[in-house]
């Protein structure tokens, strides 16, 4: 799996596009910036030449490993319901977590840790179980965070298995509100919304 293309963005050092395309070229990408850090990191889109050139010598492979078909079992046994194929041979196929739309997908075992990172990927079965003990509806699978209090979850009931951008803090219980309220978009399908993302689309 190419490294530059594992998010919708990559972080490239500022000081290596300096070296590599010269002073001036920051300014010439100013507009397609998504962000940047304290480390010296300048955030671009997957797609964009610098990120491609910056990881062109980087190892492939997939950040965590394939979860073992025991795994994918254990988990969707303290869920309660069986993975859609499709989800299932992602996990199985590609890897654990660690690719995909926004920040990535969760991996569905605990304990994984990316290389230099000091806390643990997120897992899709804890961060279910939270949820569920928080009032979101069982058949609702994190997948991934959209940033700030926005996360992606995957309907496991529906035909299709629609995938949900949902709002935490877009529901007050007190004024009678249930989860369904803080739903900000739905893609009609798993397969789109990756689809989409493969693509390098705006899910």
């Amino acid at each position: 799996m190419d490294p530059s293309r594992r998010f919708d963005t990559a972080p490239v050092p500022r000081a290596w596009i300096e070296e590599r395309f010269g002073p001036e070229h920051l300014e010439h990408i100013r507009n397609q910036t998504v962000g940047s850090s304290s480390n010296g990191m300048i955030v671009l889109k997957s797609q964009a030449e610098e990120v491609a050139a910056y990881f062109a010598d980087a190892p492939r492979g997939p950040l965590f490993p394939p979860a073992t078909p025991p795994e994918v079992e254990a988990a969707e046994e303290i869920i309660g319901s069986p993975l859609p194929t499709l989800l299932r041979r992602v996990y199985t196929e590609v890897g654990d977590g660690g690719f995909g739309p926004d920040s990535g997908l969760a991996s569905l075992t605990d304990g994984r840790r990316a290389s230099g990172d000091l806390i643990d990927w997120p897992c899709s079965v804890t961060r279910h179980e939270r949820d569920c003990a928080a009032g979101l509806p069982g058949s609702w699978l994190y997948l991934a965070s959209g940033g700030c209090t926005m996360q992606w979850h995957l309907s496991l009931l529906a035909v299709g298995n629609p995938v949900l951008l949902y709002d935490a803090d877009g529901w007050v219980p007190s004024w009678g509100e249930g989860p369904h309220d803080g739903l900000r978009h739905a893609t009609a399908s798993l397969r789109q919304w990756l689809w989409t993302w493969a693509n390098g689309g705006n899910v």
